[in-house]
């Protein structure tokens, strides 16, 4: 890990962007982004087709250190290259940018109101290629739809013992236990969730550190807690389904977190777009986005 790099996930102004949609969710993010199904016939052409649409929001002029301090990758983007270099690398040493590397995958069938992951088969073989890869940190998802006391504390439990072996690995670790927006329970999981991140904070040693990806409290500053916490680098959000108005605007409410958005990020991008007109409408994304993550309440 580069010590540049932990000061700027700790302390940089900016937000992290997430370019990690993996195989079940690249298909809804070509079709958002203007390229239908029937434009690929194998996962071969389709994921050449989302590095292809990655690589052009990467290389933009809008996509810049300035604002965004890291991006989240999925497994072949890290594979992948950019004017011939691997995508971690040109994010690095061309852009300024802090990679990171979704590792999760995908989630198992709800059971008793959650999703936890899926087993990480070969998890060691991958972290260790994502250090030579020159990859800061990691990434892995769950989701929380019922405020049930038990299942979250499963999702926890399962997202820092894995974490853990990140750590150990030499990469900082984004724990994501994504609450459901739609959830009619949303703010009493939340709590619970406080509850459960905070028994696992409090029990990691001096050198452990982790990040934390959740979604935007409906209480405002609910995680302040954790945002203050010494064993936390950054506590990060994700949009989880607003738009980027409505994610921009509750984000403002939270003192200390950032934005890791995704479709919120996209949400204007089309294949067809002109470069001029693409790099405008990311350009305007990224200047939100930021303008969200660096607000300060007074």
């Amino acid at each position: 890990m580069l010590e540049s790099q932990l000061e700027t996930m700790k302390n940089g102004n900016g937000f992290i962007a997430a370019l990690d949609q993996s195989g079940g969710s690249t298909p809804k993010a070509l079709a958002d982004y203007g390229i239908s199904k029937d434009s690929y016939s194998t996962d071969e052409e389709m994921f050449e087709l989302v590095h292809e649409m990655r690589t052009r929001i990467i290389t933009s002029p809008a996509f810049n250190s300035d604002q965004i301090l890291g991006a989240i990758l999925f497994e072949q983007t890290m594979d992948s290259k950019i004017d011939n270099r691997y995508t971690a690398d040109y994010l690095a040493n061309v852009k300024g940018i802090v990679p990171f590397l979704k590792v999760d995958k995908g989630l198992a069938d709800e059971e008793n109101g959650v999703q936890v992951m899926k087993p990480i088969p070969n998890l060691d073989a991958l972290l260790k290629r994502a250090n030579e890869r020159g990859i800061f940190g990691t990434k892995m998802r769950s989701v929380i739809k019922k405020a049930n006391q038990l299942a979250i504390k499963e999702v926890v439990d399962q997202q820092f013992e894995i974490g853990k072996q990140i750590i150990h690995a030499g990469l900082v670790p984004i724990i994501e236990p994504e609450v459901d927006i739609h959830s009619p329970e949303k703010e009493l999981a939340e709590e619970m969730l406080k509850t459960e991140i905070l028994k696992h904070l409090d029990k990691l040693s001096s050198e452990e550190q982790v990040m934390l990806k959740l979604s935007i409290p409906t209480k405002p500053n609910l995680y302040k807690e954790l945002v203050d916490h010494p064993q936390v680098v950054r506590v990060v959000a994700l949009s989880g389904g607003y738009s980027r108005e409505e994610a921009n605007s509750k984000l403002k409410e939270n003192d200390g977190i950032i934005a890791s958005f995704s479709r919120a990020l996209s949400q204007d991008l089309n294949a067809n777009q002109t470069d001029e007109a693409f790099d405008e409408e990311l350009r305007k994304a990224v200047n939100s986005i930021y303008d969200a993550s660096v607000f300060k309440v007074k």
